[in-house]
């Protein structure tokens, strides 16, 4: 059976805290666009997030710097993917939208 854009959101009404944004429940687009049938607003809104130049621009800012050389630099890029995985984590063990709370993570520093 394939796991469309409609069952990922009965999944969520199934799954979902009652205070968690559902999938379905989306404001919109500030540009009209057809749905997608595999998947939801919140996907294609990370999956833009990621595929931005805003964002793969992150590799080449220092996020925070340290005395020494080598690996010991950080990216933005870095932070941010860290950042995401630390939401995903929290929105998961809060039965939150995790797509929602993944994409709002990736985006905090552009």
């Amino acid at each position: 059976m394939l796991f469309d854009a409609k069952a990922i959101a009965k999944a969520e009404r199934k799954h979902l805290a009652p205070y968690a944004v559902f999938s379905s429940e989306t404001r919109g687009r500030e540009f009209k666009e057809k749905r997608h049938a595999l998947r939801t607003e919140f996907q294609r809104d990370r999956d833009r997030i990621i595929h931005s130049r805003a964002f793969r621009r992150l590799e080449y800012k220092t996020q925070v710097f340290l005395n020494g050389t080598g690996d010991h630099y950080r990216t933005r890029l870095t932070h941010t993917m860290e950042v995401a995985a630390i939401s995903r984590t929290i929105a998961r063990a809060l039965r939150l939208n995790e797509d929602l709370t993944e994409a709002i993570a990736l985006a905090h520093d552009l």
